[in-house]
């Protein structure tokens, strides 16, 4: 058996929490990394002990769904919420972040982003993260076989 080399273990991380997701329109999974430990993880969802899209339909206004928040939010919020810090930590999305996230990665100190898919790659946030320094890598992810 063949070992994941990191990047893509973590970006399988990320998948696997994009599976939680309850937004119908887009299932976003992200994992925080530092020092190739995973630190936090999130997916695009309700807030705690909210109505899920998947039950009610998306709120949408002005073509966004506003009922959820973006995995990214909640990995960053995650590690707010338990006191753990994000600077000089990996982001690992399986797409590239809006704008709103763009911000909160380099507010949070993170210094790359991972991501697997392109999606709506606005020139601002591209723009943003060069001038923050926070590298940006696409990691196209390739699923793992498994042996029988």
């Amino acid at each position: 058996m063949q070992r994941m080399e990191w990047d893509q273990y973590f970006m399988a991380q990320s998948h696997l929490l994009a599976m939680r997701s309850t937004c119908e329109r887009l299932s976003v999974g992200a994992t925080i990394v530092r020092d190739k430990r995973m630190i936090a993880g999130g997916y695009n969802g309700s807030i705690a002990g909210g109505t899920h899209c998947i039950d009610e339909g998306c709120y949408v206004i002005d073509h966004h769904c506003v009922r959820t928040i973006h995995a990214e939010m909640n990995a960053i919020l995650q590690c707010s919420k338990f006191g753990v810090s994000t600077n000089d930590a990996d982001i690992y999305v399986t797409h590239f972040p809006c704008l709103a996230c763009c911000k909160s990665i380099i507010q949070a100190g993170i210094k790359t982003v991972h991501y697997a898919k392109d999606y709506k790659n606005h020139p601002y946030a591209i723009e943003l993260f060069r001038q923050a320094d926070v590298e940006v890598r696409k990691v196209p992810f390739t699923p793992p076989r498994w042996e029988e």
